[in-house]
């Protein structure tokens, strides 16, 4: 409830504006190996907020039924250290993230309205279902998922809240006429071949290390490109890395805020995550 969509995605401006000015600060995540995953530490604050957001990343989770991502965001009083609040880390990042391609889509979409394309059926998928559907007026969702059960229940979960959804095996026939594409996997390998409109916007957001990538090289390379944060994308967006961009041509989003690009043939924005859209949401829901 205190985590709006389009509240969201202007709070994030807010962090974007707050750290050119030099009033928010993040560092580089600290990201340590933990068998089967990843620990992850994320400390960031701004004049009236400190946050640290600690998370366990573990693909392998959907077979045991645990949650992929767990976690939890400490939040404090920046100028006491005195603690506001501790929100669930898994219910922050699916909602900050959809915020983030909310955001980007609403600034660099070269269409603002059409049919979205899901790749995954998890919290991330659903929460992009429903930012696009508030921030755009998206009514009409395709899921792919290579499991067919969690795809057919996030499909009925999505029809409950108004949205068209439907399941879709055939990934070249769903990508093929949709306006918006999410790839929101643990996918290591592109999830979808290159066979999307040359007005399409993509968000890639599952990939978050140099190796992997959900998004085709061809489409990567033939694209505009954009990023949520220039310097960890250079270190983490496999989506790019892997396909070879020459970084002078990639644009990060805080950069488009204010009279974007206008873009030329599909859209690519690969987010890889940061701590101030953490800090965002504490913003949200703590002032």
């Amino acid at each position: 409830m205190l985590f709006d969509y389009l509240g969201l995605s202007e709070a994030i401006v807010g962090v974007f504006r707050a750290r050119k000015a030099g009033k928010a600060f993040a560092p580089e995540r600290l990201v340590v190996p933990v068998p089967g995953g990843m620990l992850l530490s994320m400390p960031a604050a701004d004049a009236d907020v400190a946050i640290v957001k600690n998370i366990t990343v573990h693909p392998g989770n959907r077979e045991l039924q645990l949650p992929v991502i767990q976690g939890e965001v400490l939040v404090l009083d920046a100028a006491t250290g005195r603690k506001l609040a501790v929100l669930d880390a898994k219910e922050v990042t699916a909602r900050r993230t959809a915020a983030v391609s909310l955001l980007a889509a609403r600034l660099l979409a070269p269409h603002q309205e059409g049919r979205l394309c899901l790749f995954g059926a998890g919290a991330q998928a659903k929460a992009h279902a429903e930012a696009f559907a508030q921030g755009l007026g998206v009514t009409d969702v395709t899921i792919v998922s290579r499991t067919t059960s969690r795809a057919e229940a996030l499909a009925r979960e999505l029809a409950g809240d108004g949205i068209r959804a439907r399941v879709a095996t055939d990934a070249a026939m769903a990508v093929s006429s949709a306006a918006f594409v999410v790839t929101a996997t643990t996918s290591r390998e592109p999830v979808y071949p290159d066979a999307v409109r040359d007005d399409v916007f993509v968000s890639a957001v599952g990939s978050f290390t140099p190796g992997a990538a959900e998004t085709p090289a061809g489409l990567v390379s033939r694209a505009s490109l954009f990023v949520d944060d220039w310097a960890s994308a250079r270190k983490e967006a496999g989506d790019y890395l892997r396909a070879g961009v020459d970084w002078a041509t990639v644009t990060a989003l805080e950069d488009a805020l204010d009279g974007p690009p206008q873009p030329s043939g599909p859209v690519v924005f690969k987010t890889v995550g940061h701590a101030l859209f953490d800090l965002a949401a504490a913003r949200q829901a703590c002032l």
